[in-house]
């Protein structure tokens, strides 16, 4: 089955134009599914039954596995199970009826105005580091792109005279604008910063570290949590909360929920509904008519 799985991951890849990110959480979900049907004596994907399938499903709800977890694992078998019927011309799909656990949805958390305003302001910029990471900070709540992107943006993908970047993912690409507040952080680390980390290296990413390669999402996940400390923000910070408290800040001050869709890359709009549901502090200015950090 090992073969079948990467198979379908090439597929993903070459066919589908799926992230990276997407591809190896497929990829995780069917290695263990392998596991359990090897132990389990099952040797070709052809013994795979719906009954073996629930008895999985079973298997994860009786060792308190995460509902998201489980509800993540059963896409990614129907998925898998999909392309190999449709390959194979099987009658029947094994994974079909499959059902997912109903998951709880918590909204998520965010950071007040005040409080983001706090953040952007810690990093100090009397050093190629701190300039670098006031732009990160201040492009991250000013687009609400996922630290992912973020740290793989390339300069070409910058449009500073008319204040936008343009984010790529798989197969899909939007534009996304940003204000003067992060087109000035930009443009300052561009002019003073980048090229002290860089060094005589030679690079396409916007955003380096010390050593003149390109941020890492732990690296940056560490900068984020130094300067909430430091902010004596007491709650706790994910790499998501800054693209959470953008969302919810535009929501909230009048923006439309359909661009603001298009701006966080939702492929459904029940997603962007959330931020309807947030109750945060009264936005004090407005960017791009919506957004406080204009």
């Amino acid at each position: 089955m090992k073969c079948e799985i990467q198979e379908f991951i090439d597929y993903l890849h070459n066919t589908r134009g799926t992230s990276k990110n997407t591809e190896v959480s497929y990829q995780r979900d069917l290695k263990k599914l392998e596991t359990y049907l090897t132990e389990g004596g099952f040797q070709t994907e052809e013994q795979v039954t719906s009954t073996v399938l629930n008895s999985y499903v079973l298997y994860m709800e009786r060792g308190n596995f995460a509902a998201s977890s489980i509800s993540r694992s059963i896409a990614s078998i129907r998925a898998f199970f999909q392309y190999l019927t449709q390959k194979n011309g099987w009658m029947e799909n094994p994974a079909e009826k499959l059902k997912a656990p109903k998951i709880e949805k918590k909204l998520p958390g965010i950071l007040t105005v005040e409080e983001v305003d706090l953040l952007l302001a810690q990093p100090k910029e009397n050093t190629a580091k701190g300039i670098r990471d006031k732009a990160m900070l201040e492009l991250l709540y000013a687009t609400g792109i996922r630290v992912s992107e973020l740290i793989s943006l390339k300069i070409k993908d910058m449009n500073l005279k008319l204040g936008y970047l343009t984010c790529s993912s798989g197969d899909r690409e939007r534009v996304i604008p940003f204000g003067s507040a992060a087109r000035q952080a930009v443009e300052k680390y561009m002019e003073e910063a980048r090229g002290q980390l860089l060094g005589e290296q030679a690079s396409d990413f916007l955003f380096l570290n010390c050593s003149g390669k390109s941020m890492s999402r732990q690296g940056f996940w560490k900068v984020l949590k130094g300067y909430a400390s430091q902010a004596g923000i007491q709650q706790d910070i994910t790499p998501h909360t800054l693209r959470h408290s953008f969302a919810a800040h535009l929501v909230q001050n009048g923006a439309d929920l359909k661009s603001v869709q298009e701006m966080m890359g939702h492929s459904d709009i029940s997603s962007t509904q959330v931020y309807m549901n947030m109750n945060i502090h009264k936005i004090r200015d407005v960017y791009m008519k919506a957004h406080p950090r204009r």
